[in-house]
């Protein structure tokens, strides 16, 4: 039989034995063996503990280790610092712009350090004003539909649910939003005004960047504007030395053992050999490619139905939510660097943090080569901030390069025009910078250093989970430009996507990793809920996955609702994608209307949006009449803002109602979750 935690347990028949036997000293001679070897090969394995080279920060802490840590005041107070930059992150700009301003600190006699308000006790900010000339910044991001990041969930809550007592806390709040979006900067606005109601002091007015324009630019106007009241508030004044002071040191791994290199994990070393569950941002979970196959019938663009198989993972998702997909940067973009750098790529090396207080040890998996920091870790494609202009300086022996690299990191109007015109709108990344100011040659491991993280990318999921269980669907347009310069850019995941093609059973299945982002763009819970979507071209993946879960439904003898659909490409027989299948809809009825737009089919362009304002009978009639639910996905700057508008005249003329009335109408829908948006700038 066994016990209640599996241990096989004999059953024996008891007889009448001497009080102490022979099995009696048997079992205790192995009981003082097993004890004995269990006290020395823990004595061994603490010992061995402490030699371990090179360890990764672990994601999660227990609590014992998290109440010591947690506390920012300690640390603050143990190394003489005054300044705490805290940042919520999704995609890692706070994080930089964080880390940035901490630096700076240093020119102001303010010791800085930078904060995760996840892994803090935020509720020490009642005692910053035991600590002589503080001062607490906040870079904050906006994510999704006004939402926090996911690291300053806590934060948010504890702000919206507390009432501490802030007096003697010196902050500044900066944001980080887009204003494509309708709740721009929302959560940055509501830290800034919260600390001033708990009574906290505002050092320098709110900053608020916009990443649909140039949110570097409006960080680093809003940081020269924030050391000027800082000064003023403190009566400080610039040492004026400059901040380039490395916060890594490289460290030579060339002793290490290849089993303690990182080779692309994101968090836990050989994490893609041995896969556990569960499946997250630091454990991705390495899927298969079950299918890739093109879905544009003609043309020279390409858009990809491609299917991850899960089959086995555990993992499950909803209908709408989101997949991660980690990318990994071209083999030629990469080697171009180490040509450029005559550097060796297959070294072995570390980045350490010079700050040993600092919860963040390395600035991505370390050891590794610098072959894999370029290939799976570092941002080689973006375009580079101001700051990397400013730290390659040092590096350029050509005065002429040296000058131009001046220029674009100051913030004179000429700089920032320079920057904008030779960076921006002619979109180079770092390689192309090495290559037009060839004097240029840093240190690899600075670039490293300096270089954003290449981050996940995520796609609206194409399938319900009640129809493909053990796979996950996407959508994806094949991104390639060409550039100013005439060089081909291309983009970072889907070109890496094109290229994972399956292949016969015999031979390993190409794999990529992923994992599943819980979203909030949801069918209503009742099926016979009627509903509008909204989505001109790879905008219809989510729904594609509404409607296979609403025939779901139908087939199981459920009722179902009407279910609208607004769909866009350029050309019918060139773009349509999933054509047959939406047919095929129509016809079993599952899908009550389909409203079709080919822009370029005829000589005057007809979008989505036309088709809209000459329904607005039906629009009203669901949305109003039907109390139904409307969703858009696809382009946030122009399309889903024109949809908005157009719901706003339909309420206003088909429900007799003022505009002020109208926009009520449509923010209640909202609220109430009827009216949901899934769109991207």
């Amino acid at each position: 039989m066994e016990n209640s935690e599996g241990v096989k347990i004999e059953s024996t028949v008891v007889t009448e034995e001497p009080l102490i036997s022979a099995l009696d000293i048997a079992l205790f001679v192995v009981i003082i063996t097993v004890a004995y070897f269990w006290y020395f090969k823990r004595d061994k394995q603490s010992s061995s503990s402490e030699k371990k080279p090179y360890t990764i920060q672990p994601s999660s802490l227990s609590s014992i280790e998290q109440t010591s840590n947690s506390s920012f005041i300690k640390k603050l107070k143990s190394t003489g610092r005054s300044l705490v930059v805290f940042y919520g992150s999704q995609t890692g700009t706070a994080e930089e712009f964080a880390g940035r301003i901490a630096k700076e600190g240093a020119r102001y006699k303010m010791k800085g350090m930078v904060a995760d308000p996840e892994e803090c006790d935020m509720a020490d900010l009642v005692e910053m004003k035991e600590i002589q000339k503080s001062l607490a910044i906040f870079c904050i991001a906006t994510y999704g539909e006004g939402d926090p990041t996911d690291n300053a969930m806590d934060f948010y809550e504890w702000l919206q649910n507390g009432d501490a007592d802030l007096e003697g806390l010196n902050y500044a709040v900066f944001g980080l939003g887009n204003k494509t979006y309708e709740h721009y900067n929302e959560i940055a606005i509501y830290i800034d005004q919260r600390l001033e109601e708990l009574g906290a002091t505002r050092v320098h007015e709110i900053g608020l960047g916009d990443d649909d324009a140039n949110i570097e630019d409006d960080f680093v106007s809003w940081k020269e504007k924030l050391w000027e009241s800082v000064c003023s508030h403190y009566g400080i004044e610039e040492t004026g030395e400059e901040s380039n002071i490395r916060q890594y040191k490289l460290v030579d791994c060339s002793e290490v053992l290849p089993e303690r290199i990182f080779s692309g994990e994101i968090s836990r070393l050989k994490s893609y050999e041995n896969q556990r569950f569960p499946f997250d941002v630091k454990n991705p979970y390495l899927s298969k490619i079950a299918v890739n196959r093109e879905l544009h019938k003609s043309g020279d663009r390409s858009c990809m139905h491609i299917e991850f198989d899960i089959d086995g993972s555990k993992m499950r998702y909803d209908t709408g939510d989101h997949v991660a997909v980690y990318p990994k940067n071209s083999s030629e973009l990469v080697d171009k660097i180490g040509e450029l750098l005559n550097a060796d790529l297959d070294a072995v090396f570390s980045l350490s943090n010079t700050d040993e207080e600092s919860s963040k040890k390395h600035p991505f998996p370390c050891p590794c080569t610098y072959r894999t920091a370029l290939t799976y870790y570092l941002d080689i494609t973006s375009n580079p901030r101001t700051h990397i202009m400013k730290e390659l300086i040092e590096y350029a022996s050509d005065p002429k390069d040296q000058e131009k690299l001046k220029l674009m990191a100051s913030s004179t109007p000429e700089g920032k025009k320079e920057f904008h015109e030779w960076i921006l709108r002619d979109n180079r990344n770092i390689v192309h910078i090495l290559e037009d100011l060839p004097s240029v040659k840093p240190d690899l491991d600075h670039l490293c250093e300096l270089l954003p993280r290449l981050q996940c990318r995520y796609y609206s999921i194409s399938s319900s989970p009640k129809v493909y269980p053990k796979s996950i669907h996407i959508t994806a347009v094949l991104v390639n430009y060409t550039t100013p310069t005439n060089r081909v850019n291309k983009g970072v995941a889907t070109n890496l996507l094109a290229q994972l093609i399956p292949t016969n059973d015999e031979l390993p299945q190409p794999t990529i990793p992923i994992y599943i982002r819980r979203s909030q763009f949801r069918l209503p819970p009742k099926s016979q809920t009627p509903i509008i979507m909204i989505g001109p071209g790879t905008g219809l993946a989510p729904f594609r996955g509404f409607i296979q879960e609403r025939d779901y439904a139908r087939k199981e003898g459920r009722e179902i609702g009407e279910m609208v659909l607004y769909f866009g490409c350029r050309k019918k027989d060139e773009d349509f994608i999933y054509e047959n299948e939406l047919q095929e809809y129509v016809a079993n009825g599952t899908l009550t209307k389909l409203h079709l737009a080919f822009s370029r089919d005829q000589p005057e362009k007809k979008y989505v949006t036309h088709l809209l304002e000459q329904n607005a009978d039906e629009l009203w009639n669901i949305i109003g009449e039907k109390s139904g639910h409307l969703y858009v996905c696809g382009d946030a700057r122009s399309m889903a803002k024109d949809v908005h508008s157009i719901i706003v005249k339909v309420v206003m003329e088909k429900g007799q109602m003022t505009n002020s009335q109208a926009l009520n109408y449509v923010k209640k829908m909202e609220q109430q979750k009827r009216y949901s948006a899934d769109v991207g700038s």
